[in-house]
């Protein structure tokens, strides 16, 4: 709510900037937290999978990820850019208050550490500078990657010693199986922002469509994730959606490196709809697998480091369209960005296929 009002009044970069950060710390626990009251209360109840919790849980990610574009387009269209930070507000109230009344109070948590301040202070500027970095690509900062190295370095010397770390390393190095489903969680976010921002920008000041029409050509996506994410979801399965999911991107991002200006409106709406099915299948999926794979007393900050690596290839996927379509939108630029998701996707599809440890179902690692 503090983010949305400091944005809807913010009236330079930095205030907005801040106003994003601000929103992103008031979300940043939703997920591990959702993660870790679900498997709180299947092992109350005595159940091993709970997939339909799940699937609606992957659901509303999906849902409010893929909807955002088309719903932000239709209202800076309609009221101006302020609107896409006003409309927090009614909904982190709502969020507030239904937190209030229906989650549990926490029981005392033995030997917590309490936050980790300096882990969360290193870890915002390791990234912070490897955002400026990244988004700088065709003019290369290469003191802002030093320090990012430096702050990288700094940060893992801490949270090997820290008792309660912020990122757990020694889960990520105890565990590989977990880890590679953190690396495919990168790869598939890589590939969906690369395409739905990247294929929008192109709509927009490439094909000339206004910024309703781009986000409307991109709203079937949606559809098609919620449709597939609750009957695959309720089955329990992993590697298969997994299989799937990484083969159609690769299939997506060839199809994306022969399109043009005039390419017909209704042959992009095929590939967003097809598209779908690697944002259901790859969430259903890789949630699934961090289900199985974390310890069960740890799968809120297996969650949490889920979302960071979901972050990272947000990170990766701004810089790549940054760099794509520094010399303008253009044909080239999308062929482009296409080029490295055929590279990203065939990356995905070897850590899938070849990962013997993946599970197949949940209840069956």
């Amino acid at each position: 709510m503090l983010g949305g009002l400091i944005g809807s009044i913010g009236q330079s970069l930095l205030m907005l900037t801040i106003a994003r950060v601000v929103i992103g710390i008031g979300t940043s626990a939703g997920y591990p937290t959702a993660m870790l009251l679900i498997r709180q209360r299947a092992s109350a109840f005595g159940i091993a999978a709970p997939g339909s919790v799940l699937g609606a849980i992957s659901i509303a990610g999906q849902v409010t990820v893929a909807l955002g574009l088309p719903l932000g387009g239709l209202l800076v269209g309609a009221a101006g850019w302020r609107i896409v930070f006003l409309i927090n507000i009614p909904f982190a109230v709502l969020a507030f208050l239904m937190a209030w009344w229906w989650i549990p109070a926490d029981a005392p948590a033995a030997g917590d550490g309490g936050i980790d301040l300096p882990g969360v202070v290193l870890f915002a500027g390791t990234f912070t500078c490897l955002l400026g970095f990244l988004l700088s690509l065709h003019h290369p900062r290469w003191l802002v990657l030093a320090g990012a190295v430096i702050l990288l370095v700094a940060l893992v010397w801490r949270e090997l010693r820290a008792a309660s770390p912020l990122v757990d390393l020694r889960l990520l190095r105890s565990n590989g199986a977990l880890t590679r489903t953190y690396l495919r969680q990168l790869c598939t976010q890589l590939v969906m922002y690369s395409l739905m921002y990247g294929v929008t920008q192109w709509l927009q000041d490439g094909k000339g469509l206004s910024a309703a029409l781009a986000g409307l050509v991109m709203l079937p996506m949606t559809g098609m994730s919620a449709l597939v994410t609750a009957p695959v979801a309720r089955r329990n399965v992993v590697r298969l959606p997994l299989l799937i999911a990484a083969f159609v991107a690769l299939v997506v991002a060839v199809t994306l490196r022969f399109m043009s200006i005039g390419t017909a409106t209704a042959a992009i709406l095929t590939v967003t709809v097809a598209f779908g099915l690697t944002v259901s299948l790859g969430a259903v999926g890789n949630q699934g697998a961090l289900y199985v794979q974390s310890p069960a007393h740890d799968v809120g900050t297996a969650a949490g480091l889920m979302r960071t690596f979901s972050y990272l290839g947000a990170i990766l996927s701004s810089s790549l369209i940054s760099l794509s379509y520094a010399q303008g939108v253009t044909d080239a630029g999308l062929h482009s960005i296409a080029n490295a998701l055929i590279g990203g996707s065939v990356v995905l599809v070897l850590i899938t296929a070849l990962d013997r440890r993946l599970p197949s179902h949940i209840d069956r690692p």
